[in-house]
């Protein structure tokens, strides 16, 4: 399920994101997407190719895992203080997007890679080697 007032377009400097076309009130599911699990193995193969940036930890127990999501999941762009949240349904292999408050129209719609909204932790591609 994906809201159809969603759409993919070109951002000012991050590549493609995801953006809406009217407002969306705050906690509004717009996104569930289903995503396909990979084992540890498969995500040492990952950590080689491009695909390394778009796939999430899956840890619904003590085995490490990974995930590709489908949809427009892949597409949403990090904000450290984002406007959506995204959360993993481990039964149902989903993940759902929800917004944490009011966006507007033409406003580009980002999740905060750390998982939560408002997670200031570096994520990977900010933390200095």
């Amino acid at each position: 399920m994906r809201n159809p007032d969603l759409y993919i377009d070109i951002t000012a400097n991050r590549g493609r994101g995801v953006f809406c076309i009217k407002n969306l009130p705050a906690n509004t599911v717009i996104e569930v997407a289903p995503v396909i699990v990979m084992t540890d193995a498969d995500r040492r193969h990952l950590d080689e190719t491009l695909l390394h940036d778009y796939i999430f930890e899956w840890t619904p127990d003590t085995e490490k895992k990974c995930c590709m999501a489908l949809g427009y999941v892949p597409m949403y762009n990090h904000s450290y203080a984002s406007n959506c949240e995204y959360f993993m349904d481990y039964d149902t292999d989903t993940i759902m997007i929800k917004t944490v408050r009011d966006i507007k129209a033409d406003e580009e719609v980002t999740i905060n890679y750390n998982g939560d909204w408002n997670d200031s932790r570096p994520v990977w591609f900010d933390v200095s080697e």
